[in-house]
């Protein structure tokens, strides 16, 4: 099954559907060199659990907020807010899409068919042959655009950082069919205590999310 297969039209709006990123607000030199494929890999690497908040932009020009939690390797959440109320959860080797509209269960999809397997894998490794195609600097940030090079048909992901220090600051998925999705993410809490079980699909479609 493919990534375009399984999002209907309100879950795109959700999930799948992006405009252009966002221009990034945090200052840098003009003459400032890109982070390296090394330096990012590492940064990737050492970021075992952070939240935060994020805004994600709407294929029809709106936008949708909520909180989002990361959990290296493997794991990540969106819960969203009001009047979405959806919920996305990355985990187990799965992607699992919640309508809160529903009271059917999430439709739920291998996670290594998705961009985002990339940054969620045990060992990121950029300079891997045929894993980077763009690698660019604007002045202000660095961006990449990865894809899993034995399968480059799953899509990408374009991750932008600021240096000084080196931080994620939002990624642009597009899946197979090409449909985009822009999440800009607000300030990484790096210490806050993540519990295992918000990434527990298992769980939650037994018990309910309690948020």
């Amino acid at each position: 099954m493919t990534l375009d297969a399984y999002i209907n039209p309100m879950k795109r709006r959700l999930f799948l559907g992006g405009l252009a990123a966002l221009p990034l607000a945090a200052p840098a030199l003009a003459n400032a060199k890109p982070l390296s494929l090394n330096e990012i890999s590492k940064y990737l690497n050492g970021l075992n659990s952070a939240k935060g908040a994020f805004t994600q932009v709407n294929p029809d020009g709106t936008l949708s907020k909520g909180t989002f939690y990361i959990k290296r390797p493997g794991r990540m959440r969106f819960e969203y807010a009001a009047p979405n109320d959806a919920l996305v959860i990355a985990g187990q080797s799965r992607l699992a899409i919640f309508d809160g509209r529903s009271n059917a269960g999430p439709q739920q999809y291998p996670l290594h068919k998705t961009p985002l397997h990339i940054i969620l894998k045990k060992n990121v490794n950029l300079n891997a042959s045929g894993m980077v195609t763009a690698h660019q600097h604007d002045g202000t940030s660095t961006s990449i655009t990865a894809q899993d090079p034995e399968h480059p048909n799953y899509g990408n992901v374009k991750l932008v950082f600021t240096d000084k220090p080196t931080e994620l600051r939002q990624w642009i998925v597009t899946d197979e069919s090409g449909q985009k999705t822009t999440v800009i993410l607000g300030e990484l809490n790096k210490k806050a205590n993540i519990p295992g079980r918000l990434f527990d699909i298992d769980r939650i479609v037994k018990e309910g999310d309690n948020r």
